[in-house]
């Protein structure tokens, strides 16, 4: 049942609640970017975007917090893909890994349901870059992945406070919404997104904010973009977050009822950032180093907005230099006039028809008690693959 609504964000980068508060046990304080930046006494030397990213961490395995030694660095120099200051986090904070490797996969795994009717499927084409060249291209499809895997995070790690899996964080803190109903009891475990938001950002930022370019450069243009996907993924979980609550009573009476901070369920997440990629605004750098909208007549985007700063490719044709995997062999809809039907998904050049064979389960029918028994049915039915 859904309660009053979670208290929102007020202003860009400000979230009530978040730094103050009583806490359960004294918990180590999390460095800001400032000091971990300080700490690293070399600049790091940028690797080519596809060389190797913290998305990998889903499609390597992540040890799990108990067979972690506390100090033991050569667990985090292992990892691949992680940026120094990602390094210097994963020191501090190992036990965390395996759940950002989590986030990273729900990430990829809901980027992939998305998009499974596009041309650009977001195909994971190795287990460093995953999805290889083309997120050197600073365009929707790039926007929407770095804000879903940003939301991911934040999805993992605030159940993961809620489970007891971390040391640094517990149940959720959030304050009593000040419309829900007196006689409603406020404090059961929630799920801690404050905490979720604050780490996501500390550790999915870290590799832009090493970053050092020309001010006005493409280069800089394309972290800030990084940046504003980034943050509008983390938004998307937290302002989603809602009051659950619990009857409790004889008989289901509900004489009591028992609320506490929930999660939505990724899918709504995952549909609404859909919607922002739909509506995401075409920027540029300008030579003092901010983004701008290529055209003023729209509105400017906010925090919660995705943007991009390089036009599409077609997707229509493999293409090494772009890491475009094209659309040849992919299954396509005869009858649909959207992006998964024929003439669109196959770029105009055409499709084969075959016949394949499909067994599902039918005729099912209950039996007391308690189970349900079904029949196996056989059909055969045609396909259409792009040329």
């Amino acid at each position: 049942m859904q309660g009053a609504p979670f208290q929102k964000p007020t202003a860009p980068g400000v979230f009530p609640g978040h730094w103050g508060g009583p806490r359960p046990r004294p918990r180590p304080t999390m460095p800001s970017l400032l000091l971990l930046a300080a700490a690293l006494l070399s600049s790091w030397a940028q690797l080519p975007a596809e060389a190797s990213s913290w998305w990998s961490l889903a499609v390597n395995p992540v040890q799990r917090p108990e067979v972690f030694i506390i100090g033991a660095q050569p667990v985090c120099s292992q990892l691949p893909g992680l940026s120094p200051g990602q390094r210097k986090l994963c020191q501090l904070y190992q036990e965390h890994m395996a759940y950002i490797g989590e986030g990273a996969k729900t990430g990829i795994k809901e980027c992939q349901y998305q998009f499974r009717q596009r041309r650009w499927n977001c195909s994971i084409v190795d287990n460093t870059s995953v999805f290889g060249r083309v997120m050197q291209i600073g365009s929707r499809e790039t926007a929407f992945t770095y804000a879903v895997s940003a939301a991911g995070v934040v999805n993992a790690i605030s159940r993961a406070c809620r489970e007891g899996e971390l040391s640094t964080c517990g149940c959720s803190r959030t304050a009593r919404p000040k419309d829900l109903p007196r006689d409603w009891l406020w404090g059961g475990c929630g799920d801690n997104v404050e905490y979720g938001y604050r780490f996501a950002k500390e550790f999915v930022d870290a590799r832009e904010r090493e970053k050092n370019f020309a001010k006005g450069s493409e280069e800089q243009g394309r972290v800030l973009m990084n940046l504003q996907n980034n943050e509008a993924g983390r938004r998307a979980v937290y302002k989603m977050a809602d009051v659950a609550c619990k009857c409790h009573g004889v008989s289901g009476s509900c004489s009591l009822k028992t609320c506490w901070l929930q999660l939505a369920e990724f899918r709504k997440v995952g549909d609404q950032l859909k919607e922002k990629y739909d509506s995401a605004a075409a920027m540029r750098i300008t030579r003092k180093g901010k983004l701008e909208l290529v055209n003023s007549r729209f509105n400017q985007p906010t925090p919660e907005d995705l943007v991009y700063v390089d036009p599409s490719p077609d997707y229509c044709l493999r293409n090494e230099t772009t890491g475009s995997l094209g659309t040849q062999g992919r299954l396509c809809n005869k009858t649909s006039e959207g992006m998964d039907g024929c003439e669109l998904m196959c770029c105009g050049r055409g499709y084969d028809q075959f016949k394949s064979v499909q067994v599902e389960r039918c005729h099912c029918k209950f039996h007391w008690c308690c189970f349900v028994k079904c029949r196996k049915c056989t059909e055969i039915v045609d396909q259409y693959v792009c040329k």
